[in-house]
């Protein structure tokens, strides 16, 4: 086992490399320049944008400068925001909480009803229960999340004022301790519900693909059979192995939490890091991208490292030598 992680160990590294030294060139050749955004587009400085340009070091090729990024990774430094003039790992460390805290929350819901709902489906197959829940999981697969969204916070925000528009906290009321706790639920709410709503379906269409196809298998003819009971086929032998593939998507979603969900957190004004991704992006804000990217490197490096033992832990068949 420590052989194997050891060599998944050193392919997520070689992997996180890869993919930095691709997003490090890729965001530098998009069309825009930050030092004309922050000179201005109207009457620029050009003394100024001199200045600017050997201050970030954007005088420097391509090669060099990502020299010097590896170097600043090296030493734990991702660099400075050309626009916040504040370090990029303290913008993504101010930012990681309520990206986690949306995503996760929402990720829980999602894989808890659409896997049960999946199982349910399968296990009634062709009856009116699965075709009900297969027609409504087309309908929300097929559906904007941000779209979805606005239509949530125009019905239950501005039309019946169930819930506030946008935002975290309430800034005015100001509460502190437990208080505080209650408003980010309350704010938590309808983004919550929208990506519940548009990830249901995924887990859902998985659950029920991977139940269907083990139940088809011939050792489970066999088992049944034999006389036992369609209880314990179920649990013992169908469900360990058709949940392997719902392990797999709920590993590589978690992986991607750290970029945030662009679009819905600036429907609702999360500040989060998908938030944080989508003005950079505008901004042509290079640090901060290049270290979101990193980030989001390092963390799907980490999380197929994981996958693959617990793989081994839920399934004896997989040796991990």
């Amino acid at each position: 086992m420590k052989r194997y992680i050891g060599k998944r160990a050193l392919t997520g590294v070689l992997m996180v490399l890869i993919s930095v030294c691709v997003n490090f060139t890729l965001v530098r050749l998009a069309p825009g320049d930050p030092i004309k955004i922050m000179a201005g587009t109207e009457n620029p400085n050009y003394d100024q944008m001199e200045a600017l340009t050997k201050k970030y070091g954007l005088d420097k090729s391509i090669p060099e400068q990502f020299v010097m990024f590896i170097g600043g990774i090296a030493q734990g430094d991702l660099g400075y925001s050309y626009f916040n003039d504040e370090a990029v790992i303290d913008l993504i460390s101010g930012r990681i909480v309520p990206t986690l805290m949306l995503s996760l929350t929402a990720l829980l819901f999602s894989v808890t009803i659409g896997t049960f709902l999946g199982i349910q489906a399968a296990r009634r197959n062709n009856s009116l229960f699965d075709r009900i829940c297969c027609g409504i999981s087309y309908v929300f697969d097929s559906t904007p999340g941000f779209w979805l969204g606005m239509m949530f916070m125009l019905l239950f925000a501005s039309n019946l004022k169930w819930f506030p528009t946008s935002g975290m906290v309430n800034l005015r009321a100001g509460y502190t301790g437990f208080n505080r706790v209650l408003d980010i639920a309350y704010h938590l709410v309808l983004p919550v519900s929208t990506m519940v709503c548009t990830q249901i379906p995924y887990y859902f269409r998985i659950a029920r693909s991977s139940v269907l196809q083990v139940t088809s298998e011939d050792f489970i003819t066999t088992f049944k059979a034999t006389g036992m009971s369609k209880k314990k086929v179920f649990n013992k032998y169908v469900f360990k192995n058709a949940i392997l593939p719902t392990i797999t998507v709920v590993g590589v979603s978690i992986s991607f939490l750290l970029s945030g969900t662009v679009l819905l957190e600036n429907v609702f004004s999360w500040p989060g890091m998908g938030r944080l991704l989508f003005r950079s992006i505008g901004q042509r804000d290079y640090p901060v991208l290049t270290g979101i990217y990193f980030m989001t490197s390092c963390t799907v490096a980490i999380m197929m490292i994981i996958i693959d033992v617990v793989y081994g832990l839920v399934d004896p068949r997989i040796k991990n030598d």
